[in-house]
């Protein structure tokens, strides 16, 4: 099935509107679309032609935005890279396609500037073929641009939480409905401004990109998350939407974020949002919802607890997470038509899931079976605890040993035996830690928020 390409709606539809906004720089969507075209003969000249792949490693801002764009429009893959990422790691992601590690070429004429305040001038749009508040023409756009829903849009790499990263082909489909999903879940407000201060290589941040496309609405970038920026960003400039994981959150609101005047909901997803911080969340007028997902889902798969609109979610007898749908990757569908997630969840008499974390991190103490995600939430309870990873350890009497590293506040003092006494008040005896270690911390995690558990297992407990 073909439809309209996104850009060339939305700039048809609203090209005054903002886009795009970023601490340097704010671009309507005419404008982008001006950037897009003229990406697209840069692409067109290095020889790339539909279905090629381009890793863009450029940095979160509105020359990311142009390279995602061009691809789309010429029909190439767009393959977002993590510039964390060492250069061999870089090159085994390249893999002989085009790689974009500069600004494409912004146009052919003056008037448009680069990230320094991008603008537009009368003359330039006439020239290339842009025309008036009522639309946008160009030549590329006469010719009726559109998506392929089958097609292969973008190959984004997973977070490497358990294993390392594996490429996951998502379509034009996948975002398609995962944008219809969301709007479902969260509404859509034609002055929505969705704030993403995570990694656009990264399901959950390029997905705020497409989407905010998708709906003609503003998305606002932030290179990284800093606490100071985004915490101004949500007090002064309008932030209706923002996607968090919990230590960021945590950060935010230690930092004083209070009552953001046009907030409607703070996404937070990447790992369990522990009771005791949503509760402090509300208590700070901070509208939080946790959101479960994951890359071969196209991010969100349920968003406060129903899954999102045309999405299945079942659970296999153990209590694995089976998710169906058009937002999943067909590759990653298993023979049942489900894709296994590798999750543990319950699902109760209303339909809502609730994600009790990784089945390969199920520990197996005494026969009896603990979700390291579940005494993480208690740990992080206490009040001293910033934040906690829970492991199972080789035991000669038990199998597995429960034990936990605890990350707790600078100015505390807390001693483990306090830690188990806290968790026995909430858990069943074989649950409750048999050793905890507390360290300066933080705790290693990806740069979607996600704990990174296997470096963890060489701490001495």
């Amino acid at each position: 099935m073909q439809v309209e390409a996104w850009l060339q709606r939305a700039a048809g539809s609203a090209p005054t509107r903002i886009a795009l906004e970023t601490p340097r720089a704010r671009v309507s969507y005419r404008e982008l679309a001006q950037l897009a075209i003229a990406g697209v003969s840069d692409l067109r000249e290095r020889g790339v032609g539909p279905g090629d792949r381009v890793a863009i490693a450029l940095p979160a801002g509105v020359e990311f935005a142009q390279a995602l764009h061009a691809c789309m429009l010429s029909g190439a893959v767009a393959v977002p890279i993590d510039l964390r990422l060492t250069p061999e790691e870089r090159e085994s992601i390249v893999a002989g396609g085009v790689l974009v590690d500069r600004p494409l070429r912004t146009a052919a004429a003056e008037g448009i500037q680069s990230e320094t305040g991008l603008r537009s001038e009368a003359g330039v749009w006439s020239e290339m073929g842009i025309q008036s508040e009522a639309g946008i023409q160009s030549e590329t756009f006469q010719e009726g641009v559109s998506h392929d829903l089958d097609a292969v849009c973008a190959v984004i790499h997973t977070s490497g939480t358990t294993s390392a990263p594996r490429p996951i082909e998502l379509t034009y489909g996948n975002f398609l409905w995962s944008a219809l999903g969301s709007s479902v879940a969260l509404g859509v407000d034609p002055d929505e401004r969705w704030l993403c201060a995570m990694p656009l290589s990264h399901v959950g941040g390029l997905s705020i990109l497409i989407r905010s496309a998708v709906y003609a609405t503003t998305a606002v970038i932030h290179e990284r998350f800093e606490t100071t920026e985004v915490l101004r960003a949500l007090s002064q400039d309008q932030i209706t939407l923002v996607s968090l994981v919990s230590t960021t959150l945590a950060r935010l609101l230690d930092a004083g974020l209070r009552d953001p005047p046009a907030l409607r909901c703070a996404l937070t997803g990447g790992g369990p949002l522990p009771l005791a911080l949503l509760e402090r969340a509300h208590a700070a007028g901070v509208p939080c919802v946790a959101t479960y997902g994951l890359t071969e889902a196209c991010s969100q798969v349920s968003t406060g607890g129903p899954p999102l609109f045309c999405t299945r979610v079942e659970l296999s007898e153990d209590g694995e997470i089976l998710v169906g749908g058009p937002t999943v990757a067909p590759a990653s569908l298993g023979p049942d038509g489900l894709l296994h997630t590798g999750d543990l969840g319950e699902i109760d008499a209303d339909g809502f899931l609730r994600v009790n974390g990784r089945k390969a991190d199920t520990i197996i103490s005494g026969g009896e079976n603990v979700a390291p995600s579940e005494v993480e939430a208690v740990l992080e309870a206490h009040p001293a605890v910033i934040e906690a990873a829970v492991l199972g350890r080789p035991d000669p009497q038990w199998g597995e040993a429960v034990v936990a590293i605890v990350v707790t506040s600078p100015d505390t003092h807390l001693e483990e035996a306090e830690l188990r006494e806290h968790c026995l008040s909430r858990l069943v005896p074989y649950k409750v830690p048999k050793q905890v270690q507390i360290v300066s911390g933080p705790l290693p995690r990806t740069a979607s928020g996600k704990l990174l558990r296997r470096e963890l297992q060489g701490i001495s407990i």
